[in-house]
């Protein structure tokens, strides 16, 4: 039985619309206090909250936005009950703090059980998509974490084993693979654990960063983009276009988002079909560009692109949590740009970012 609470000063309305609900078949509890309303929202987790906006002690508003701070009932449904003349401000504000709902009072009782329903509803389709969600995730993260994690630290353990069992036996040339490799395995486990943090730590709103002088972030997109070449031994597929431009984003950023694309874009093509890096101004934006001639993805593809997700990793063997694309679009939306992709099977992938352009920035625009 679902249960809902109604926060009312008028105790009329209140008996009114607990018979009601009762009689649809709801658990109600009652109270004339917005204080009140609040204790027992805690104490015992609503399924809906029906509350007034304007009460003596604690105003609907006020109510609301208490809930929607606290982590148990910041995503609970609350449906705010106003008399229309005196409170449309009020209302408006409600609405922006995230109420999912409102009734005018007065309002039928047909009209009360519909929204109640609505949102009922609304809150078992929210429960279902969370809950698939999370079930994906779980099974993403049981098929590429052992691997992503494990198969580089294997590497390292049984190289140094052979190092230290076979070191009097071994010439220097082997000793030096056996070196690089172990090199080449602790630099992929240290990528991997770097960018799950680096979306954990992630700022919603991080503070704005001045542009980057246009040569420091050519400088930047080179050498990051090069090392993505390196790694996948596939420099001389790298091709480097466009002019430096005063992009507005952190070092960092800016070096882990080339690397990401550049390696998605090497990861997904075959050796010797190129894979381009371009900075470019036009229409009033910054962009830097990344396409390869690789298998592409489909529609469909594009649109289940998230955290550590990969496609058809039965049918090609990759590296990866399937952390890249996600973690650009976050650090590029936090930087105040946008990323879009464009791919399709076959053909290959071309991922564009772009920011526009600021005032306070200097540097060619061509």
């Amino acid at each position: 039985m679902k249960h809902i609470l109604v926060i009312d000063d008028d105790r009329a309305l209140l008996q009114a619309l607990e018979a009601t609900l009762n009689l649809a078949g709801y658990e109600v509890e009652t109270t004339d206090s917005g204080q009140d309303g609040l204790r027992r929202a805690y104490e015992r987790v609503p399924d809906l909250i029906l509350c007034d906006i304007s009460m003596p002690d604690l105003g609907g508003t006020t109510v609301l936005q208490a809930l929607r701070v606290d982590p148990a009932t910041q995503n609970l449904q609350v449906v705010l009950m106003t008399g229309k003349a005196r409170n449309e401000v009020s209302m408006r504000s409600a609405m922006d703090l995230g109420a999912d709902d409102y009734l005018e009072k007065p309002f039928s009782p047909d009209a009360l059980l519909r929204c109640v329903a609505s949102r009922l509803r609304r809150r078992e389709l929210g429960e279902h998509v969370a809950e698939k969600t999370y079930e994906d995730l779980r099974n993403a993260l049981h098929s590429t974490l052992p691997h992503e994690f494990f198969t580089p630290l294997a590497g390292i353990l049984g190289l140094a084993e052979l190092l230290r069992q076979d070191v009097d036996r071994l010439g220097r040339e082997e000793m030096l693979g056996m070196i690089r490799d172990i090199e080449r395995s602790g630099r992929r486990l240290h990528r991997t654990l770097s960018n799950y943090l680096r979306l954990l730590d992630l700022e919603p709103d991080p503070a704005p960063v001045p542009p980057l002088d246009p040569q420091t972030a050519w400088d930047l997109v080179s050498a990051a983009a090069m090392a993505a070449a390196e790694r996948r031994d596939r420099a001389s597929d790298l091709r480097l276009e466009g002019t430096p431009q005063p992009l507005p984003i952190s070092e960092q950023n800016l070096s882990t988002i080339v690397e990401e694309l550049a390696d998605n874009a090497f990861s997904y093509s075959r050796a010797g079909t190129p894979v381009t890096v371009e900075c470019s101004a036009n229409e009033g934006r910054w962009t830097v560009r990344v396409a390869d001639k690789g298998r592409g993805m489909t529609e469909q593809q594009l649109q289940r692109i998230g955290l550590f997700h990969q496609f058809d990793r039965s049918t090609y063997e990759q590296q990866g949590l399937g952390l890249g694309l996600a973690l650009v679009k976050r650090l590029v939306e936090a930087h105040g740009g946008s990323a879009s992709i464009v791919s399709s099977p076959g053909t290959g992938t071309v991922v564009t970012l772009a920011w526009p352009w600021r005032g306070d920035s200097a540097g060619a625009r061509t």
